[in-house]
């Protein structure tokens, strides 16, 4: 009976350790997100994008590394946003992160292509023209941003909003985090469509605000002390 009762407990234990590990790998992931999302328009060329001037932009190194980090900082969004689900999974927010989970991952899988397209096809024309001293083939980068792939990311924006706001709901619900930690995310993320035409300092500024954003994520899912005496 006692060895039956000691091995519950070293289950319960490792089960315990496991959910603080998934813890606090998903608060690391969304700090390193909010980082990548902040880095990616500081880093981004915002000079014209019309003939030569705009070829210098795509064809520079900067463009190649400001949008490969913004899509790490949609991955890396991505599985933090799992380890939230999997939290208050049996909670009253339990069915509405799962859905925040689909949405989530749906949204960024839909946006990833076109960030694709805009950090290697944009850069790729870029360096056409600079090589061959021929602006006309900027007219190519019209097709490339504003054919179906807008409504593709367009799309994919919107889902993802709509599941970080779902995840935010769901915290508020579930009594495992503090109430008020999801808002600031999902706030950043419904204004993420608007601010893309915006001024650089205002992207920026919305990058700090996803930044703010997982920070309070982090600090609600890192494990306490007392919590792991608990367990």
């Amino acid at each position: 009976m006692d060895t039956t009762y000691q091995d519950i407990r070293h289950r319960e234990g490792a089960v315990a350790a496991t959910g603080a590990s998934t813890r606090v790998l998903s608060a690391l992931a969304f700090v390193a997100s909010g980082i990548l999302f902040v880095a990616y328009p500081a880093l981004r060329p915002f000079s014209s994008e019309t003939g030569l001037e705009g070829a210098r932009a795509f064809a520079s190194t900067n463009w190649i590394i400001a949008h490969s980090l913004a899509m790490a900082g949609f991955i890396l969004l991505g599985l933090a946003l799992l380890g939230v689900c999997e939290h208050v999974r049996a909670t009253r927010g339990g069915r509405l992160a799962s859905w925040g989970m689909v949405l989530s991952w749906a949204g960024i899988g839909m946006t990833l292509p076109y960030y694709g397209a805009e950090v290697f096809g944009l850069h790729a024309v870029g360096q056409g023209v600079l090589d061959w001293n021929n602006p006309d083939l900027m007219s190519i980068v019209d097709n490339i941003r504003w054919e179906v792939g807008i409504y593709w990311i367009l799309a994919g924006l919107a889902l993802l909003g709509i599941g970080v706001i779902c995840f935010a709901i769901a915290i508020w619900r579930s009594g495992r985090l503090a109430k008020w930690s999801g808002i600031v995310l999902a706030v950043a993320f419904a204004l993420y469509i608007p601010q893309f035409a915006a001024a650089q300092s205002v992207r920026v500024a919305h990058g700090v605000l996803i930044l703010i954003g997982g920070l309070l994520l982090a600090w609600a899912l890192w494990p306490r002390g007392s919590e792991e005496s608990q367990a």
